[in-house]
């Protein structure tokens, strides 16, 4: 065994559910997730964390948490998403393993101690679950196995399904990164640019909703589209800003220039044989030059501010420490 999985952890397991007007389903996911990891003899902590519920969630999570010693409670003064949820209860785990999983009963608790194995046995930083067999409408499943592609194709990150929200993490996933907006969908993205590459996947089994209704609508993908191109651009250039900005501009600012070089030579070579020819400047290739050009000095700058921006930040240097030897 190595010597991070000999550290030890007070429980063996954290489970982290975001929840929102769920007060029917808490009970009887609470008494499913114990009979479980009990059976399987795993220490565990569940953190269900009450996104800002208009129903009885909260007044349920206090007569469960008064009866049993395994469950956290932490509410929100207001809805502000998932995100927000998973990270602060990210925050407050003390597991080894940490998974987590909605609070409606699609997701299935018998899943728990194999993704649980795949972490500390397989060695595995993350594992997603993938609802393979899905019971949710066509208006649901079409614009997910759309988004799925395109953030495959982008991440290169081969899973099937980002979005379920059934996953477990090696405790030093979640605190190490940071989830915010709405990137709960993207945290293998996330993990992998944080150094996390061991990613794996597991079919998982779906259940149909068992009680109220679906909280989230159609305009979740245009989000979730957004935010991938946030996350990916932030990753990839956050500490060299000027690799981005300045590249696209030097190459703007050189096509301007070589455009208009290239005008001007004709005008010359033209007039040097005596042969009618138009201004440079009452040609419409010459304003798209000069625009290129500005274009390419404005995105030069903006790389130049962004670099002395991140020269000053107080991260600049914070750095993931994956282990330490013989320092003091």
């Amino acid at each position: 065994m190595s010597k991070r999985l000999a550290q030890h952890f007070p429980v063996e397991l954290s489970i982290v559910i975001p929840l929102l007007n769920e007060a029917e389903s808490l009970p009887e996911l609470t008494r499913w997730i114990n009979r479980v990891l009990t059976q399987h003899g795993l220490t565990y902590e569940v953190l269900l964390i009450d996104d800002g519920s208009t129903d009885d969630s909260w007044e349920v999570i206090e007569q469960l948490a008064a009866t049993d010693v395994h469950l956290r409670g932490i509410r929100f003064n207001r809805n502000y998403g998932k995100s927000a949820a998973l990270n602060v209860g990210f925050k407050e785990t003390t597991g080894r393993v940490v998974c987590t999983m909605d609070a409606d009963l699609q997701d299935s608790p018998e899943e728990l101690p194999e993704l649980y194995r795949l972490i500390t046995q397989d060695g595995l930083d993350l594992v997603s679950g993938w609802k393979k067999k899905r019971f949710d409408p066509l208006s649901k499943t079409i614009p997910t196995k759309l988004f799925n592609g395109v953030t495959r194709w982008i991440s290169g990150i081969r899973l099937h399904d980002f979005n379920c929200g059934l996953k477990a993490y090696d405790s030093r996933v979640v605190k190490s990164i940071e989830v915010y907006g709405e990137m709960h969908r993207y945290i293998p993205v996330i993990a992998k640019w944080a150094g996390f590459r061991r990613i794996g996947e597991k079919v998982v089994q779906h259940q149909e909703r068992k009680y109220g209704t679906t909280k989230f609508g159609l305009e979740r993908f245009v989000y979730g589209f957004l935010d991938l191109m946030s996350i990916t651009f932030v990753s990839r250039f956050r500490r060299r800003p000027m690799h981005f900005f300045g590249a696209l501009g030097t190459i703007s600012f050189l096509i301007g220039m070589l455009i208009t070089l290239w005008l001007v030579g004709e005008k010359v070579w033209l007039s040097w044989h005596n042969h009618l020819s138009r201004d440079v400047t009452a040609q419409p290739l010459f304003f798209l030059a000069l625009v290129a050009v500005v274009i390419g000095v404005q995105l030069f700058l903006a790389g130049f501010l962004a670099e002395m921006v991140q020269l000053n930040g107080s991260h600049r240097n914070d750095y993931l420490v994956k282990e330490r030897l013989n320092l003091k």
